[in-house]
């Protein structure tokens, strides 16, 4: 019954045959799958998987027995070569990750790059999307868009790099996290993001699901309140900040954070620039951030 309401649905496209199909799955919640994606898997003549055993009871569950190919972040470009031999005997594939779209922090950029320099035809079939779906609940009326960050890096200087910059960027961003290194992130966020609010996703779609939005330095106590608030995968919207520091009459405000920075410790002299001139808390913060930058590095 259900790959014939997919069909029903989805049959009417055109589907060309010697085709690599990008297919999103669900994050957690399997309702989520589109009954496009359904009839795409059930029309494929094999299915690259970045876990196999992950895929297997999704197309099991659906009443699907494909081929599984293993197409993962350690084997990506060589199993590419396999999936093209497929595609030259006119066969169509399937691509899935073990959650969501693939290729994004996911397996599929190389796979997709192969494919398409040999001249075959790759088809997007959208669907859920872990960071469009935090973006979506976030709230950011301050945003017109975001930056798609992922995993920030766990080496020690990169990941300063990394956040240093997060913290000066006034777009919106999306970061993931394991359940393992959460701590680890938020404790960082705070010191970088002070007051600037942040949602956190936990265990989108799932029974559990956890969604809350606080100023970056009230995330290690609200995290720490309760076990159960560190288990599971996680999506980490930093909001937009108020108003740009480009904006700043820099002219007026650096003399000003330049004096308060070299007697006071970044935070409190942003807080006295903002309460003597009324601006934007994080607009001085990341104002300060590049100042304090430019000084280290002279």
């Amino acid at each position: 019954m259900l790959l014939q309401a997919a069909a029903a649905a989805a049959g009417g496209q055109q589907y060309p045959a010697s085709a690599l199909y990008v297919v999103a799955t669900p994050i957690g919640n399997l309702a989520d799958l589109s009954l496009r994606a359904i009839h795409v898997l059930a029309l494929a003549d094999a299915v690259g998987c970045e876990d196999t055993r992950h895929s297997a009871p999704l197309l099991q569950h659906l009443g699907l027995d494909k081929p599984l190919l293993a197409v993962h972040e350690h084997n990506e470009r060589e199993a590419a070569q396999g999936v093209l031999a497929r595609l030259a005997r006119g066969e169509r594939v399937a691509y899935v990750s073990d959650a969501g779209t693939p290729a994004i922090s996911d397996p599929g950029a190389a796979l997709v790059a192969a494919v398409r320099d040999a001249g075959y035809t790759v088809v997007p079939v959208p669907g859920a999307s872990s960071a469009v779906a935090a973006m979506s609940v976030a709230g950011d009326v301050r945003g017109t868009g975001f930056q798609f960050t992922g995993f920030l890096s766990s080496r020690g200087a990169e990941r300063s790099q990394a956040l240093k910059a997060l913290a000066a960027n006034p777009m919106a961003q999306v970061l993931f996290e394991a359940p393992h290194r959460i701590e680890a992130l938020v404790r960082d966020l705070a010191a970088a993001c002070d007051e600037r609010p942040i949602t956190l996703c936990r265990e989108l779609t799932k029974q559990f699901e956890t969604i809350a939005t606080l100023p970056a330095q009230a995330l290690p106590a609200w995290l720490a309140a309760d076990t159960n608030r560190t288990r599971g995968e996680f999506v980490l919207v930093v909001h937009a900040l108020e108003a740009s520091a480009g904006n700043l009459d820099q002219a007026r405000h650096d003399p000003m954070l330049r004096t308060l920075m070299a007697a006071l410790p970044l935070k409190q002299a942003v807080a006295i620039a903002a309460e003597l001139t009324g601006d934007a808390r994080n607009a001085l913060y990341a104002r300060a951030l590049t100042l304090k930058d430019s000084a280290d590095e002279g």
